[in-house]
C-alpha cells in the first residue's frame, strides 16, 4: 500500500476503521441454522466468539456468570473494584451520581483503595458457581505481584491487558515484567495486548500466547488517541497482526487467535472485525447498556481512574435490555445494537461463510458511504442506523 506525503520528508499509509469497509455477498447463500459461530481457544470450546471486557462497568463475577452461561466469555478486572471492596455496591452507586464535572475525580478517589489479594480468589470462587470458564485480567504493572494468587484461585484463562502491551519493555526505574517467562510458566493459556501493529502483534504471539487483543484506544469510554496520540484505526489494525499471525504460523506451526477489542457497537462491526482476520471479539459499551451491567447505565475503561494521566472518559450508554437480548436477541430495535451474534450469524448466512475461519477469508471493500447511501428518508426522520 502505498504511502500519502503528509508533508516535506513525512509520509503515512492511509488505515481504515470497521465504519469505512463491508463485506462482499459471496455467490452463494447459507441457512443460518446451518452456520456455525462457536469459538476455540486452547482447550476449550464457546458457542459465541465473545470476551466481554474486563470494565468494573461490564463484568461483575455475576455478570462474568451470567456471560458464560450464555455461551461467551466474561473478563473480571482484578484490579478493579470487586477486588478493592469486600462491598462495592456503594461505590458503584457514588460513581453513577456524580455529577458530568465530577466523574473523573470520583473514579481516581475510590480506585485509590488498595487491591485486595484474598478477595481475587472470593470473586473467582463467585464466578465458577455460575460459569465454567473463569477468566481474570491483570495490567502488566501489577502483574508481578498478583500472578501467584491469580494462579492460587485456578483462573482458567488469564488476560494481561494495558493500553498499549508489548514483548519488550523498557525501565531504568523498575524490573519490568518478563512476558514470555510469565506466559510460558503460568498454568493456564494466556491472551496478552492491546497492540495494533504487525511487529507487535508478531512479538506478543513469540511470547507463546494463546491470543492477542488488538486495539489501540477505539473503545466508546477510551480517550487514548486524543490524549496520547496514538492509535491506529480498527480494521487495518487487525489486517495487520492477522498478517504477523500468518508468519508466525509458517514459522512455528502454532495458532493464535486474534480479539478485536474495542470499537464495535453492532452485529455487523463484530462480522467486519472477524473478516479482517480476527478470531474473537471483545466487547465493552454494549454489554454495559445490559440491564444487568453493574455500571447502572454508565460505562467506564481501565484507565478513566488513573491517578496522574486519566485515559478514558464515564460515558452514559442507557438500558438497552438484558444481556440476553443484546447477544442472542430478540432485537427490539432496528439499530444493530441487539442481537449481535444473532446479527453475526445472519452476516454469515448472506455472505455464504459457514465458519469463522470462512468469513476471515471474505472479501471486504472500501466503503466509506455504506452506512449513509440511500437513507436520506432515515436521516429526515431521525429512524434506523441513518441518525
Amino acid at each position: 500500500m502505498a504511502d500519502i506525503e503528509i508533508g516535506f520528508g513525512k509520509s503515512g499509509r492511509r488505515a481504515y476503521g470497521l465504519e469505512e469497509i463491508a463485506i462482499v455477498p459471496a455467490r452463494r447463500t447459507r441457512d443460518p441454522d446451518d452456520v456455525d459461530i462457536s469459538w476455540e481457544i486452547d482447550a476449550y470450546r464457546r458457542p459465541l466468539p465473545l470476551l466481554a471486557s474486563a470494565m468494573d462497568s461490564v463484568t461483575s463475577p455475576e455478570t462474568a456468570g451470567l456471560i458464560g452461561r450464555l455461551g461467551g466469555v466474561g473478563v473480571l478486572n482484578v484490579e478493579g473494584l470487586w477486588t478493592r471492596y469486600e462491598d462495592p455496591e456503594p461505590v458503584f452507586e457514588a460513581i453513577r451520581r456524580a455529577s458530568d464535572s465530577e466523574a473523573t475525580a470520583c473514579l481516581q478517589e475510590v480506585y485509590a483503595a488498595p487491591v485486595i489479594p484474598e478477595l481475587i480468589g472470593e470473586r473467582v470462587r463467585q464466578i465458577r458457581e455460575h460459569s465454567s470458564l473463569v477468566s481474570a485480567a491483570v495490567t502488566p504493572q501489577r502483574a508481578r505481584e498478583l500472578l501467584d494468587s491469580l494462579a492460587s484461585a485456578e483462573v482458567d484463562l488469564l488476560v494481561i491487558q494495558g493500553t498499549v502491551v508489548t514483548a519488550e519493555h523498557k525501565s531504568k526505574a523498575r524490573k519490568p515484567l518478563n512476558l514470555k517467562k510469565a506466559v510460558r510458566e503460568l498454568p493456564m493459556p494466556v491472551v496478552v495486548g492491546g497492540c495494533a501493529s504487525y511487529e507487535a502483534g508478531l512479538h506478543l504471539m513469540r511470547t507463546g500466547a494463546s491470543g492477542v487483543l488488538v486495539g489501540v484506544g477505539p473503545g466508546a469510554a477510551c480517550t487514548t488517541r486524543g490524549v496520547l496520540g496514538i492509535g491506529v484505526p480498527q480494521a487495518t489494525a487487525i489486517a495487520d497482526v492477522r498478517a504477523a499471525r500468518m508468519r508466525h504460523l509458517d514459522e512455528t506451526g502454532v495458532y493464535v487467535h486474534l480479539i478485536a477489542d474495542g470499537g464495535m457497537a453492532t452485529g455487523g462491526d463484530i462480522a467486519k472485525a472477524i473478516a479482517c482476520g480476527a478470531d474473537a471479539v471483545m466487547l465493552g459499551s454494549p454489554l454495559a447498556a445490559a440491564a444487568e451491567a453493574p455500571g447502572g447505565g454508565y460505562h467506564w475503561g481501565m484507565a478513566t481512574p488513573h491517578a496522574a494521566l486519566p485515559r478514558g472518559a464515564r460515558v452514559y450508554v442507557g438500558r438497552r435490555g438484558s444481556l440476553e437480548e443484546i447477544l442472542l436477541g430478540p432485537a427490539r430495535e432496528a439499530d444493530g445494537r441487539s442481537n449481535l451474534f444473532g446479527a453475526l450469524s445472519a452476516t454469515m448466512a448472506a455472505s455464504g461463510h459457514a465458519t469463522l475461519k470462512e468469513l476471515q477469508k471474505a472479501e471486504v471493500t472500501v466503503a466509506p458511504a455504506i452506512a449513509s447511501e440511500g437513507k436520506t428518508l432515515q436521516r429526515r426522520q431521525g429512524v434506523g442506523m441513518a441518525m
